[in-house]
């Protein structure tokens, strides 16, 4: 699991059958500072988050397959909460 900030939504002309009704945003992980740290990850988006707003993504490709419903879906990053607000004295 990672914390993100999602930075814009996916458009496709061609995607996997799996993914048809799936939003998909392009999530930037980050550190507690809030700074950039990794490559940018494509996540299902079954909460509907904002753009900018911090997410939690989990790598659990088997939970993302679950989603879809579908056992040979590609799909590898979803999002698994939104983070609402920071706890008092948490760098974030």
């Amino acid at each position: 699991m990672l914390l993100a900030r999602v930075e814009g939504n996916v458009v496709a002309t061609r995607k996997h059958p799996s993914l048809t009704g799936w939003r998909l945003v392009v999530c930037q992980p980050i550190g507690q500072n809030g700074d950039p740290e990794g490559v940018p990850q494509i996540a299902i988006d079954p909460h509907g988050a904002g753009m900018h707003q911090r997410v939690i993504i989990s790598s659990d490709g088997s939970a993302a397959r679950q989603a879809v419903k579908d056992p040979r879906s590609p799909a590898r990053w979803i999002v698994i909460g939104i983070v609402d607000e920071k706890e008092p004295g948490v760098p974030v």
